[in-house]
C-alpha cells in the first residue's frame, strides 16, 4: 500500500485527534499497525467509544477523553508529541446549516485551538482535514487548488478560515501545516445511521435490510469518492513532506468521478438487490459535481493513491456485511 514503506524514527508519537471518528480511528489503527505511537483525543461528541476500544489494550496507544474547545486539553495532548493529524471537527453540510454557530465553536475555534497548541509544544508538523466543499459554486471540474467560488455553507466557511489560519501559523509561527481537503471519503467504521450519514454506508446498510432508500436529487451529481487508505497515506505523506510544501492545501482523492446514480445501481446488483430508490429534494449547500486535480499532492506530497473507487467499494461493501 501508498504508506505501508513510510518510516519515522524509533519512538516518533502521534496525535490524532477525533481518533473515534472514522477517518481518525483508520488513521489509528494503521500507525500502531507501523509501530509508533499514538495519543488520540476525542470527547465522543460524534465518535463512537467502539471505534477506540481495540486499541485500549495496546501499549502503544494512549487515550485523552476531552475537547478541542478546551486550550488546556489540546496542550495536554501536544506534549511531547511529533505529529499532530488533526481531524476532529462536525461534519456534515445540512447540519452546519441548521447549526451555525455550533460549527464556528467547534470547527474554527477548536482547530486554532489545536494549532496554538501545537505551536507551544513545538511540533514537527500540523496535519489537518479540510474540505473539498471550500470549492462551492466554482463550476469548473477538475477542482484546482487556487481556484475557489464563493461558499455555499457553514462547514465549507469553517474549512476555509481553517486554512487561512493555517497558512498565517506557518508563516508567522514556523508551524509546518498541511490542509488536506478530502474528496467524499468512504471505507470501513463510516457511520450508515441518522439523517446526516454519508450515502454510501447508508445506501449500504439499508439494501442489506431490504430498505428503500431516498437519493437527494435526480441522482446524477457526481463525486470523486476516496477510499479511507488513500486518505491514510496522504496523512502520512503529508509529515514526511518538505518545507516548502507547508502552509498550502491538498486534494486528497483518487481524481475519477463517479454518478451517484450509477453508484446506487452498482451496490444493488453487487448485494443482489432489486429495489427501486426514492428521488427527494436537493439538499441545500450541496455541490452538484465534484472530481479532483489531484497534481499538486502528488508534486509536493508524493501522495500517490493505489485504490481506486471499484477497489475501494468491493472491501467497503465486505466490512459493512461482516459488521452489520
Amino acid at each position: 500500500m501508498g504508506y505501508q514503506n513510510i518510516s519515522f524514527p524509533e519512538g516518533t508519537r502521534f496525535l490524532v485527534t477525533g481518533c473515534a471518528g472514522f477517518i481518525g480511528s483508520n488513521l489509528v489503527e494503521a500507525i500502531l499497525k507501523l509501530g509508533y505511537e499514538v495519543r488520540g483525543l476525542d470527547d465522543f461528541s460524534t465518535g463512537k467509544k467502539e471505534n477506540v476500544e481495540e486499541f485500549q489494550y495496546n501499549p502503544n496507544f494512549n487515550f485523552i477523553e476531552g475537547t478541542i474547545l478546551d486550550p488546556d486539553t489540546c496542550e495536554e495532548a501536544c506534549k511531547d508529541v511529533d505529529y499532530v493529524l488533526h481531524q476532529a471537527a462536525w461534519g456534515s453540510v445540512p447540519r452546519s446549516i441548521e447549526m451555525p454557530l455550533l460549527y464556528e465553536e467547534i470547527n474554527i475555534k477548536g482547530t486554532l485551538n489545536m494549532m496554538e497548541a501545537a505551536r507551544k509544544n513545538n511540533v514537527q508538523k500540523f496535519v489537518y482535514a479540510s474540505s473539498s466543499s471550500v470549492y462551492g459554486d466554482e463550476p469548473n471540474l477538475p477542482k484546482r487548488e487556487g481556484v475557489e467560488g464563493n461558499v455555499l455553507s457553514p462547514y465549507a466557511l469553517t474549512k476555509k478560515v481553517n486554512e487561512e489560519y493555517g497558512r498565517l501559523y506557518t508563516r508567522l509561527y514556523d508551524l509546518d501545516t498541511y490542509g488536506l481537503r478530502y474528496f467524499n471519503v468512504f471505507g470501513r467504521r463510516q457511520n450508515p445511521d441518522g439523517a446526516y450519514a454519508a450515502v454510501i454506508p447508508k445506501f449500504i446498510k439499508q439494501l442489506l435490510n431490504g430498505e428503500q432508500p431516498t437519493i437527494n436529487g435526480d441522482g446524477k451529481q457526481s463525486r470523486d469518492f476516496t477510499y479511507i487508505e488513500n486518505v491514510i497515506e496522504a496523512n502520512l505523506k503529508a509529515c514526511i513532506a518538505t518545507k516548502d510544501a507547508a502552509g498550502q492545501a491538498y486534494n486528497i482523492a483518487f481524481g475519477g468521478r463517479e454518478y451517484l446514480i450509477d453508484i446506487y445501481n452498482n451496490l444493488c446488483s453487487a448485494l443482489g438487490k432489486d429495489i427501486k430508490p426514492i428521488f427527494g429534494s436537493e439538499r441545500k449547500g450541496d455541490i452538484k459535481h465534484s472530481n479532483a486535480d489531484i497534481s499538486k499532492a502528488k508534486n509536493l506530497l508524493e501522495y500517490n493513491p493505489e485504490w481506486s473507487f471499484e477497489e475501494g467499494i468491493v472491501a467497503a461493501i465486505d466490512w459493512y456485511k461482516r459488521n452489520l
